[in-house]
């Protein structure tokens, strides 16, 4: 396991000290947060006042950070005085260490705190961004390995759903209902995009979170718990197609929780290698790397090969960005191994999505990103994606546009303008039917190599196409 997760579970387990009796006991003492100073510092949300007085009472830095889920470093700029302003990470830094969270102002219903500091999704500082993906580690990090990592964890991850009247009690049916209308959605984001379905995936979610309280058998609970995990992780993925990326991260979250209630390995590691994809697309591939390393441990305890070929390719895409092209290409070739050596017949439906035509892709994605820095990989790029795009039906419409707008990227590489226009010119063709800010910016790289083309008559008119499907 990645040397940075282990260092994290440490950190987790000093959190708390041990008395002579042998219980933990929290190392802020109790009255800490009742004395005049310490109250001024709270009312005022003065961070580093707070940190510094605790310092005093002789918690270390290691144990707020590992009550804060902050790194160490993190902990240290804020008793030098950086300010924190974001409402989510204030209430973490509360529930962490224990306030009251009245004693800070922060004692607001949801409804109150977005009125206040705005809505959860709006934009954050990336240091808190930084801190929001840690803490997802941790997170995922517990629920594999059933350790903490970075200290307990505090409040739910996403506000409970409305209260929907659900039956007393449940049978089989009930939850084929909800795994039918799982696979319904999915498909409508498949071909249109995550803005075309993600409110009635909400809306799903909100029922079936109910049947949670109706009385069943354990056998339907245990596939309840399955069925709503897949259905939070599509409220996720759909949640990122439209850039909503705290909503994703909590749906991700509660889906971990609940596959890993139902004991479903390979759904956990599909959880975790989407959740690594969204790291991928904030250009965070260190991050997104740790959650395929813990992907790969549940998938590998699955005993599912081609789970295990999902999450290799795409550490070979981390890696690919990381700049460490062996590792890319070792990893990919390990992903194709594996898949040869699945049972796809046999195969969960969580990974039945991965066919030969998404190793292709896979091939041609990361292909595409060692390209940027060395345009010998084109050679290896373009007949992947090419096979990838023949592959492809209109039931994939997002997936053929990453592709297109991929292979258009790797002709313009190589000096072939003219077809590498009309490749991009279908991709913006494919992209206009489908609602998706990830395929937007999925697009960008292309959008740049065409621009840097301007003095080409084909280039220069995909440049200008590219602009105004941007501007719409």
């Amino acid at each position: 396991m990645d040397a940075s997760i282990g260092g994290g579970a440490v950190a987790g387990s000093n959190a708390k000290t041990t008395n002579a009796s042998g219980r933990q006991s929290h190392p802020v003492p109790p009255d800490a947060w009742e004395q005049a100073e310490m109250r001024a510092a709270l009312a005022t949300r003065e961070i580093s006042s707070v940190y510094r007085l605790l310092r005093k009472h002789g918690v270390s830095q290691r144990q707020i950070a590992a009550m804060t889920g902050q790194s160490q470093s993190e902990v240290s700029e804020i008793l030098k005085g950086r300010q924190v302003m974001a409402y989510d990470v204030l209430t973490r830094i509360a529930d962490g260490l224990g306030v009251p969270r009245g004693y800070m102002g922060l004692a607001y219903d949801e409804a109150t705190a977005i009125k206040v500091v705005g809505a959860a999704d709006g934009q954050q500082a990336e240091e808190d961004e930084s801190v929001k993906r840690r803490r997802f580690l941790a997170h995922a990090a517990q629920v594999t390995m059933g350790a903490a990592v970075f200290g307990p964890e505090s409040g739910t991850w996403s506000a409970g759903p409305a209260k929907t009247p659900a039956p007393g009690r449940i049978g089989m049916t009930d939850v084929r209902q909800v795994e039918a209308a799982t696979r319904a959605l999915r498909s409508l984001d498949y071909q249109y995009g995550g803005g075309f379905c993600r409110d009635a995936v909400v809306a799903q979610l909100s029922w079936g979170q109910q049947m949670l309280e109706s009385n069943g058998t354990e056998m339907v609970k245990n596939r309840l718990y399955v069925a709503l995990a897949d259905l939070h992780s599509l409220a996720g993925w759909t949640s990122f197609d439209t850039g909503l990326m705290d909503s994703a991260r909590g749906h991700f979250a509660n889906a971990l929780d609940l596959a890993k209630q139902g004991d479903n390995h390979p759904l956990v590691a599909n959880v975790l290698y989407r959740m690594g994809r969204v790291y991928l697309h904030q250009d965070a591939p260190n991050d997104a790397l740790k959650l395929f390393q813990l992907g790969q441990i549940a998938a590998q305890e699955s005993g599912s090969e081609l789970a295990v070929a999902v999450l290799c390719a795409n550490e070979a895409w981390a890696y690919a960005m990381m700049g460490n092209e062996e590792q890319a290409v070792k990893l990919l070739g390990r992903s194709k191994d594996e898949f040869a050596r699945a049972n796809l017949a046999e195969a969960e439906s969580w990974v039945k999505f991965f066919t030969e035509t998404d190793v292709y892709a896979m091939i041609g994605t990361v292909h595409t990103v060692l390209a940027a820095k060395n345009a010998e990989h084109t050679k290896y790029a373009i007949p992947a994606l090419t096979k990838a795009v023949e592959s492809y039906d209109d039931d994939m419409a997002r997936s053929k546009t990453f592709m297109l707008s991929a292979l258009a990227t790797n002709h313009l590489l190589e000096g072939d303008l003219d077809h590498g226009a009309k490749v991009g010119s279908k991709a913006v063709d494919c992209a206009e039917g489908i609602k998706s800010e990830r395929v937007k910016d999925r697009m960008r790289p292309l959008q740049v190599e065409a621009e840097r083309r301007r003095n080409n008559a084909d280039a220069r008119d995909l440049a200008d196409r590219l602009n105004s499907f941007y501007a719409a």
